[in-house]
């Protein structure tokens, strides 16, 4: 039962495994998308945000009814590399929405699956972060 406990706050958000359903997902229910672009092994900034920002229990509130999250991991270690697939996938998503290749990247999809903006990590506090999305 301990272990569960722990590794509850880890799992506090729901990220989506397939773009495409996450997309029909967002506008299905009506709520913006997510797309993070993360170096998840290995940027530091990275690793902050999702710390700082996505395991925050204001940011995971907000999320559960505002939000579909997907998150395009580019890791670098050999064991945490992806399915040849989905790292595929990645770089296509990331051609199309990250060509400075930009870590981490946060771009914001309206209810209408349309880019509405983006940004990049900022060490600002979670409320700020819930703001900029709100504003798209």
């Amino acid at each position: 039962m301990f272990i569960v406990c722990c590794a509850t706050p880890l799992f506090g958000q729901q990220w989506e495994e397939d773009f495409s359903q996450a997309q029909e997902k967002g506008f299905e229910e009506q709520k913006k998308l997510l797309l993070v672009f993360s170096g998840s092994d290995w940027c530091i900034p990275c690793i902050r945000l999702e710390k700082e920002v996505w395991q925050d229990s204001t940011f995971l509130a907000y999320a559960k009814e505002n939000l579909v999250l997907y998150r395009a991991d580019f890791p670098k270690r050999k064991k945490n590399q992806l399915a040849p697939e989905l790292k595929a996938k990645h770089e296509s998503l990331a051609a199309q929405y990250n060509p400075q290749g930009y870590f981490p990247w946060v771009v914001v999809f309206g209810k209408d699956k349309s880019v509405k903006g983006n940004f990049v990590y900022t060490k600002d506090p979670v409320s700020q972060y819930i703001k900029q999305i709100k504003s798209f």
